[in-house]
């Protein structure tokens, strides 16, 4: 879909539909809206006195212009309490607006700019939270069945000509964002037969060819050689050969820091020999999320230009059960030389991670963010709608939810108590690879930060956010892409500090 701004009269805007908007509890609209029911000869005030139209956030009423205006059809869009309206609303609400003129057959959109004014949200934002809510909200996987509605084709942006290149500048940053979002939606949403580790690093090497960055890929023998035998062990039940892959990116080649950010990589998950129920264990092609979402997060890096070095490592796996599979009750050395003891081979993500945490501490990589569908726990604990983020550094925190915030990725701090290390104490080993049933996602992050030495680190676990089962505002059913915007925004914020914290 191509997105463009335009100066004009939005009655006189020619397009299939025209979108305005309305906030709760007003009685008479105003400004745009204003200027549309006065075209149409009051319809929108009418429904408004009938309650048909309340404003309430969600809501998208269509009204058939029946030749009054050029577009064939008006859709009113509830924003929902004027004082709770933020940037994530408007994402939200586009995405329902976009899916509904879909479905009416509309191939060309225009629309007002929805927060910009009354809502206090400065035009540019605005721009890219319409670009990103219908490009997110208009996502389709498609590869392999065809898609039941026509796409919208065009959608205009209709600004003032002060507000022009500021507009124009909102849908560029916007059309990156949701771009490299779909990249990871798209990864994920594969089927596991066709996204295996090798695939991986074909797209990271893609990417790398694509946008410049550094590309380097480990196979078993350096990863042998370099005593990665945790990620080794994960890989020991599948035919399927394991990948590091790593990519660099130096938008800052002045700068001696470099971040690293980390991806979990596991392209399916059976649970291995603690083999996972049958109910539900397609959906475990989703645990190489956070890896897709690393992979994405560069590549948008690398196109805003950001003032930064970081380094993306992605351990990439399959977790199945075979006659040479990981057991329990084995014990693994991990490439900093911690001896770890298997309770479950289900708990794979945190013994990958543990080496490219390792790996990542040798290559003197600082600040450090881990991204993974790492417990089941943190789904228990927060939901599907928020993710997990534990760190050893507040700042690095701060950052991250800042980030986090600013693009709608919602996060939740949770603690790192060190009481809790007694539950990863093992017998036999320096380490077990799972605590008991309590606190679960917390215990996990422990064992990773066994791994980290003293480097500012965060873990976030997106387990209950890297898939959705529904439909809402700019989440379609399947793969979110979660991570992708956070990362970038917080790249974008470490850069204006050196990329330090």
């Amino acid at each position: 879909m191509e997105i463009k701004a335009v100066v004009g009269d939005i009655t006189e805007i020619q397009a299939d539909a025209l979108v305005v908007n309305l906030f709760e509890e007003v009685k008479q609209p105003g400004g745009a809206t204003a200027a549309v029911d006065k075209a149409l000869d009051g319809a929108v005030s009418q429904l408004i006195d009938q309650g048909e139209i309340k404003g309430k956030l969600g809501e998208v009423t269509l009204i058939h212009t029946l030749g009054k205006l050029p577009a064939r059809i008006v859709a009113t869009a509830g924003l929902g309490k004027k004082e709770e309206f933020n940037l994530d609303k408007v994402r939200r609400v586009t995405g329902d607006f976009s899916r509904l003129l879909r479905k009416s057959n509309c191939h060309s959109v225009a629309t007002i700019l929805h927060g910009a004014g009354t809502g206090s949200i400065e035009p540019q934002d605005s721009a890219e939270a319409i670009t990103e809510g219908s490009l997110l909200g208009l996502y389709n996987f498609t590869r392999y069945k065809k898609p039941e509605y026509e796409e919208i084709a065009e959608m205009l942006v209709i600004s003032d000509s002060s507000q022009l290149t500021a507009v124009s500048r909102g849908i560029g940053n916007g059309k990156i964002m949701a771009e490299a979002t779909v990249i990871a939606r798209d990864m994920v949403n594969e089927p596991a037969n066709q996204m295996t580790p090798a695939r991986m690093a074909e797209i990271a090497e893609e990417t790398a060819n694509k946008y410049d960055l550094e590309f380097k890929v480990l196979d078993s023998r350096d990863m042998e050689a370099m005593g990665m035998g945790a990620l080794l062990g994960v890989a020991s039940g599948s035919s399927q050969p394991p990948k590091l892959i790593t990519l660099g990116y130096k938008g800052n080649p002045d700068s001696r820091n470099t971040a690293g950010f980390l991806g979990k990589g596991v392209t399916f998950d059976s649970g291995g020999i603690s083999i996972k129920p049958s109910e539900g264990m397609g959906e475990m092609k989703d645990d190489m999320a956070g890896g897709a979402a690393v992979m994405a997060a560069l590549a948008a890096i690398a196109h805003l230009k950001c003032k930064i070095n970081i380094t993306a490592i992605i351990p990439a796996v399959e977790n199945l059960p075979s006659g040479n599979a990981l057991k329990p009750g084995d014990i693994l050395k991990a490439m900093n030389g911690k001896t770890i003891e298997i309770i479950s081979t289900d708990a794979e993500g945190r013994l990958i991670l543990a080496d490219a945490l390792s790996y990542a501490v040798k290559q003197s990589l600082s600040p450090l963010v881990d991204l993974a569908t790492l417990t089941g726990a943190c789904r228990v604990a927060l939901g599907t709608g928020y993710s997990g983020l534990f760190s050893n550094n507040q700042r690095l925190a701060n950052e991250i939810v800042k980030a986090a915030n600013k693009t709608g990725e919602k996060m939740w701090q949770m603690p790192l108590p060190e009481e809790y290390k007694e539950q990863n104490k093992s017998l036999i080993a320096d380490i077990k690879n799972t605590g008991n049933r309590y606190g679960g996602a917390i215990t996990a992050a422990l064992f990773l930060a066994e791994f980290i030495d003293d480097v500012p680190w965060a873990h976030i676990d997106i387990a209950g956010t890297a898939s959705s089962n529904k439909e809402s505002g700019y989440t379609v059913k399947g793969a979110t892409g979660v991570g992708v915007r956070t990362l970038t925004e917080l790249a974008l914020s470490l850069a204006k500090q050196g990329g330090l914290v």
